[in-house]
């Protein structure tokens, strides 16, 4: 987000902070989900909750009458402050809501000790989503309505992850975004901000055990001036070494590029 709607991001972040920790988190993820998703359905609504031109209050009195039977005290004071600010686009308003959803079941998650293991089963979701193209074209199925799809990933979560990710999972079917991959991508560097992490995807030949992961989150921790959090992927194409991803930055040390940049020297 841009202008405005990143301007109205980090000062709903700081409110959806404070009521997470006084309320329910898992509750408000799962009523501000609810909002965007009837933001998105109708664009009347999505136009007016943005249009500068009609009052806060207004605003905020069209959705509590929506909405409020339906979503917590907590989580309607927050769509209030929404509509009262400022988007540099329509959708920016849903999206933003969607954001802090995520960022309320991190909370849920931190509060039950789970955080780290969500992020862990995000990102080994995301993996088996990818490596198995029957799972992919089930949940990108757009004939199977997103109710099946959730009792899918239910079936294959239920007893194996947190709520926490299962909630997510979820979200993820609801069509978003592009591709269920994408959403969890997103999710995932959500998650990693708000706990001031950055993210490392390191591909390998062979699988690290723990004390190597280890290593490697101290060494790159120290390299970044911040924690940083390792998904060990293997990858056929790493012959022996490592790859490194941060962001978008990449630490290439796959005997495979060594070997090619020997043949380029070579060849000069």
């Amino acid at each position: 987000m841009r202008g405005s709607s990143a301007d109205a991001l980090v000062n709903l972040t700081e409110e959806l902070v404070e009521r997470a920790d006084k309320g329910d988190p898992g509750r408000i993820a799962d009523d501000l989900f609810a909002v965007a998703n009837l933001l998105r359905k109708a664009p009347l609504l999505r136009r007016v909750a943005t249009d500068v031109s009609v009052a806060a209050k207004a605003k905020a009195d069209v959705l509590r009458g929506l909405v409020q039977d339906q979503i917590d005290a907590a989580s309607m004071d927050l769509v209030e402050s929404a509509v009262g600010m400022r988007w540099s686009a329509t959708r920016d308003l849903a999206d933003a809501l969607d954001h802090l959803a995520v960022i309320a079941v991190v909370k849920d998650a931190e509060r039950a000790g789970h955080a780290d293991t969500l992020e862990d089963e995000l990102f080994e979701f995301g993996r088996v989503v990818e490596e198995n193209p029957e799972l992919r074209d089930a949940l990108s199925d757009r004939t199977r309505s997103v109710q099946d799809k959730r009792e899918l990933v239910r079936t294959l979560l239920e007893g194996k992850a947190t709520p926490s990710t299962v909630r997510l999972v979820e979200q993820a079917l609801t069509g978003t975004f592009r591709t269920v991959s994408l959403a969890l991508e997103a999710f995932r560097k959500i998650t990693a901000e708000h706990r001031n992490r950055l993210v490392a995807v390191v591909r390998v030949a062979d699988e690290l055990d723990g004390s190597e992961v280890q290593r490697l989150e101290s060494v790159l921790s120290a390299q970044y001036g911040r924690p940083v959090h390792v998904n060990v992927r293997r990858d056929a194409h790493v012959i022996g070494g490592v790859k490194v991803e941060v962001g978008d930055e990449v630490i290439d040390g796959t005997v495979a590029t060594r070997l090619d940049e020997a043949r380029r020297r070579l060849a000069g």
